[in-house]
């Protein structure tokens, strides 16, 4: 397939603004500080605009393995708030809150919903479950000591894009039943437990980072060992989805990871779960990173957003 034929001309423009970024460094995951450190330059010129909003803060949180950080984004200081947990996208092995900075704070402003990012663990350094168990350790202290961030904790919703997502569906199956409840989930282009697929097999691409080959990279950095590879954590779409909350799923045509998201609207119908599948065609994995210039980017954070809105107020 023609991938480049059937982009978006946003979409075209995004890549080139990129690509200039890059100035013509490789980008080797063999090395990954040196990956880590042209990922997140990319990413500052995507994030340099975001709306001012009433508070930003970062601070931390005890976890199993030490501190998290955690960056609290308010679009209002008044009153306590439900809030949105936001896991960022990178694969297991890149990303941190300033490379997801823009998306968290377009989701704050136009949901109203305070956001909280965590800067969980990166992979290879730090294995499954670590990023699990610190998602979860996040959604206990929002349980006991939300409060004192100005969080409502009885109205949270958990998202994310591509791994994020991945980590939003594992810890919510992982939790299910069990308090805070979660009101939400937002599935942004995420991996959920196919090996093989048609999208794999024909909208793999050398633009958007995860052909066949970088998605074997990705896990085999993120997992101890094959064995995970069974584990309802990893392959969430083998798992009991019965009594999850409702979803928004954003899934992409020319995603290698589209029928990933496919799947899971399938089954979470076939589970009751309430479920809003948004698919939008002539654009590539993590294309909500460039909403300066992709109007469909925006149109997906205004939906999710609404999404939210519906959830929580």
């Amino acid at each position: 397939m023609d991938i480049r034929a059937r982009l978006d001309p946003e979409m075209l423009a995004a890549i080139a603004e990129s690509q200039r970024i890059y100035a013509g460094e490789t980008f080797d995951l063999q090395n990954l500080p040196a990956a880590r450190a042209i990922y997140e330059r990319e990413r500052r010129f995507w994030n340099s605009d975001g709306p001012a909003l009433a508070e930003v803060r970062d601070f931390s949180i005890p976890g199993p393995y030490g501190a998290v950080p955690l960056r609290l984004y308010r679009p209002s200081t008044q009153g306590l708030l439900p809030a949105l947990v936001f896991l960022h996208g990178g694969g297991f092995v890149l990303g941190n809150l300033n490379t997801h900075d823009r998306i968290m704070r377009l989701l704050a402003e136009r949901s109203g919903a305070a956001v909280i990012g965590v800067d969980y663990r990166l992979a290879p350094e730090h294995k499954f479950p670590v990023q699990l168990e610190e998602i979860a350790a996040t959604l206990d202290w929002l349980a006991s000591e939300g409060r004192s961030a100005g969080i409502d904790a009885s109205r949270l919703a958990l998202g994310g894009d591509s791994a994020g997502a991945h980590f939003s569906l594992s810890v919510a199956i992982a939790r299910n039943g069990r308090r805070p409840s979660l009101k939400g989930l937002l599935l942004y282009y995420g991996t959920y437990g196919l090996d093989d697929s048609v999208s794999m097999r024909v909208c793999a691409n050398e633009l958007d980072g995860v052909t066949p080959p970088d998605l074997d990279f990705y896990w085999n950095a993120y997992l101890r060992s094959p064995r995970d590879r069974k584990d309802h954590r990893r392959d969430c779409l083998s798992a009991d989805l019965a009594g999850l909350p409702p979803a928004y799923v954003l899934a992409l045509e020319l995603d290698t990871l589209r029928d990933d998201s496919l799947a899971l609207v399938e089954l979470l119908t076939r589970a009751g779960v309430p479920c809003r599948l948004t698919r939008h065609d002539g654009v590539l994995h993590g294309y909500l990173h460039y909403s300066r210039v992709i109007p469909k980017a925006m149109r997906a954070i205004e939906e999710s957003a609404s999404a939210l809105r519906g959830w929580l107020f």
